[in-house]
């Protein structure tokens, strides 16, 4: 199922990545939204026998969209390799999911508002800082050498502008890419750059 790659001939990788981004975005503040008014702690529709049930489906609901958004862009990542703005979305697409099963947790749980955002404030500082301490460059340059047209067989070429705008962290990749394009004269005046 998900390893067939062929779209229809009208839609691209890019907006095929995007229809499932642009609507998570929406349902994510809808479901975020409808949590902080609809299901205040002690309310009646906190304590509904109906209505909790039905929210905690619609919360698995949109984390099966978040899922199906992550299967999209990890499909557009084969084509067209990976870019510090793919690794955002699968940060950003993670923190989603964290989210929505916050949301789970604070229905359940039966806390407050302010716990919800706490919770999430939390969950973004601890992401934030564990960007800022783990360099990914040498991971984005090394899968998009391994992955290239020129690695793979399949795929697009390697794009070695962008191996050279990653800077000096893309060193490794640049000289695995150098090993498979029989000493490329550009990348080569990549690597003297780079050094």
């Amino acid at each position: 199922l998900w390893g067939n790659t062929a779209l229809p001939a009208d839609i691209s990788y890019a907006s095929y990545a995007h229809r499932g981004a642009y609507p998570l975005i929406v349902t994510a503040l809808l479901a975020a939204g409808f949590v902080l008014i609809a299901m205040k702690p002690g309310g009646p529709t906190g304590q509904s026998r109906i209505i909790r049930p039905l929210v905690y489906l619609w919360v698995a609901q949109n984390i099966l969209l978040v899922i199906s958004s992550i299967l999209r862009l990890d499909l557009y990542v084969q084509i067209y390799l990976l870019t510090w703005w793919r690794v955002a979305a699968f940060i950003w697409m993670g923190l989603v999911v964290i989210g929505l099963l916050l949301i789970v947790v604070r229905i359940f749980l039966n806390r407050s508002n302010g716990w919800l955002v706490r919770a999430n404030l939390i969950v973004l500082a601890v992401t934030l800082y564990l960007c800022a301490l783990i360099d990914l460059t040498p991971t984005i340059a090394q899968y998009n050498v391994s992955h290239s047209r020129e690695a793979s067989g399949k795929g697009v070429a390697l794009d070695t502008n962008y191996l050279y705008q990653l800077g000096p962290q893309a060193l490794p990749a640049v000289e695995s890419a150098i090993a498979l394009r029989a000493h490329d004269p550009y990348l080569v005046e990549v690597r003297a750059r780079l050094i």
